[in-house]
């Protein structure tokens, strides 16, 4: 019989192993199947917001605080010099959570657990807080603040770490003395690296949202700067088309609502490009008027820099009822002006001036798009003034050819003439008649005159009995001398035929003495 209360006694004992195994089997399964579920949640947090970190730390500090059976959390961010940003709160008594909301940001000590999880980079757990030198000594505000506000007693703080540099903590706290088990601690490491991958995950999907956002205000400068480029390329000289695009360009990448373009000159500005502004104010902007010192052009007048009024209508200006600036507002419902000076070597020669009906200030990168566009227009401007400076000078240029020619057609005229009367008139009446200018001399008139007539002695006979050939040699020499001679002796040969010359003396060259010289 002993024998068989001992065999029941090992049967008992092993089936209370057993059965605490099971038990202790089915905890663990439970809370790694809780801790699976919280992680999954986390996740799913997570991917429904990957740029969005407060929902994902307020899901992890609440499974963190309830999984680990703490009272109350926070999950911090690490601002540097010992100063920490609350970003979730959970459970908190009120006035401590009124205090963290109220101050979120608020410095620790090297004695805090906040202070020592920096300092150490490592898990700090405290298990009675009460006990704490900095508490009871009430040597620093936040200590005092979390056990008198917040009743901590045992809490746990785990950093999160980015390359072995501290990114913030997770801190869970119990108001009564218990400390917390391992797997409680690794469960919250767990979370803080959860935290870390969600925070890094965050800043690399908004740093691609930005470069993403950068590029395409890039390619849509990019497209609205080769839009203009082909404006000035197809319209070279003409400017009115040029502006229009500009400022059609600089009002829809800038999100306003309209805009002017204005040339400037005399101290005065002068509309010559408008974009979705009402006629009525088209109109009076388009007469050549000097702006008040008040309004957005006045200023760029006298400081030649941007001009940026977040709201004209609270401005003094507005309060003063200046009319360029009361006509602004009132004709177009401007609320936020922008201004940009068009300059030439730090010459004023023009301006942008874009509005917007709402009050919303533009941006350095929309101010920089509109400094652009100015410097663009001014280049055109320059561009514009260079090509009619080089029309005009081409047109001089083709005017002063056109004259020349006309003077060298008039000269080749003059030597064909001068050829044609020197072959039929002595060189010096030639000569005189080309320095007149005129053939007066050869008009009909009456001088007295003495004429000479001769021939060759025997020429009829010899031209009988001579070949052709001779005859003429003969003459060709014969024309020659007697040529020479009638030159020497300032007489005009008056016509020939064959050996017959005719020469007279005193017409159309007077000389002294015709008969002697005859």
């Amino acid at each position: 019989m002993l024998k068989n209360f001992a065999a029941q006694a090992v049967i008992a004992i092993e089936n209370a192993r057993l059965l605490n195994e099971l038990r202790q089997r089915t905890t663990d399964l439970s809370e790694s199947l809780e801790q699976q579920t919280a992680t999954s949640e986390v996740l799913r947090v997570m991917s429904s917001s990957p740029s969005e970190l407060g929902p994902v730390f307020e899901i992890m500090l609440a499974n963190a605080t309830r999984l680990c059976d703490a009272n109350f959390g926070l999950l911090l961010l690490y601002e540097g010099d010992w100063r920490f940003r609350v970003v979730a709160i959970i459970n908190a008594p009120a006035v401590f959570a009124e205090l963290r909301l109220r101050e979120p940001i608020f410095e620790v000590s090297p004695e805090t657990g906040l202070g020592r999880a920096v300092a150490t980079k490592d898990v700090i757990h405290i298990a009675d807080y009460a006990e704490e030198a900095i508490y009871k000594e009430q040597r620093h505000p936040a200590a005092v603040a979390l056990g008198e506000l917040g009743g901590a007693r045992t809490f746990l703080v785990v950093p999160m770490l980015k390359d072995k540099e501290i990114a913030g903590a997770i801190a869970i706290y119990r108001q009564q003395v218990r400390p917390f088990t391992d797997k409680q601690i690794e469960l919250v490491k767990n979370f803080a690296a959860q935290a870390v991958i969600a925070i890094e995950n965050a800043r690399l999907l908004n740093e691609l949202r930005q470069r993403t956002t950068d590029l395409g205000e890039a390619l849509e400068q990019q497209t609205a700067t080769s839009e203009v480029l082909r404006v000035i390329s197809s319209s070279p000289g003409e400017l009115e088309p040029v502006f229009q695009t500009m400022l059609e360009n600089a009002v829809r990448i800038c999100e306003a609502k309209s805009g002017n373009l204005f040339g400037f000159e005399g101290n005065a500005f002068y509309l010559r490009a408008d974009c979705g502004t009402p006629s009525t104010f088209a109109e009076f902007a388009r007469q050549p008027r000097i702006w008040g010192r008040g309004t957005v052009l006045g200023q760029i007048t006298r400081r030649k820099q941007a001009v940026h009024i977040i709201d004209i209508q609270a401005d003094d200006t507005y309060a003063n009822q200046d009319p360029g600036r009361m006509m602004a507002v009132n004709v177009t419902g401007a609320r936020t002006v922008l201004g940009v000076p068009m300059l030439r070597e730090n010459e004023l020669i023009g301006a942008f001036v874009i509005f917007r009906q709402e009050v919303r200030a533009f941006t350095d990168k929309q101010i920089e798009l509109v400094k652009n566009f100015a410097a663009q227009a001014v280049i055109a401007i320059e561009n514009t003034r260079l090509l009619n400076e080089l029309r005009e000078r081409t047109e001089e240029v083709l005017k002063l050819n056109q004259q020349l020619e006309r003077r060298v057609a008039d000269q080749v005229g003059e030597i064909e003439r001068m050829g044609r009367l020197r072959r039929f008139l002595p060189p010096q009446v030639a000569d005189l008649i080309v320095a007149s200018g005129t053939e007066k001399q050869l008009e009909s008139h009456r001088r007295e005159i003495t004429a000479l007539f001769c021939d060759l002695r025997g020429f009829t006979g010899f031209s009988e009995s001579s070949d052709p050939e001779d005859v003429m040699a003969l003459l060709r020499d014969y024309h020659a001398a007697i040529g020479e001679i009638v030159i020497k002796y300032g007489g005009t040969l008056e016509r020939f035929a064959g050996d017959g010359v005719m020469v007279i003396f005193n017409d159309p060259v007077p000389v002294e003495n015709p008969a002697r010289r005859c």
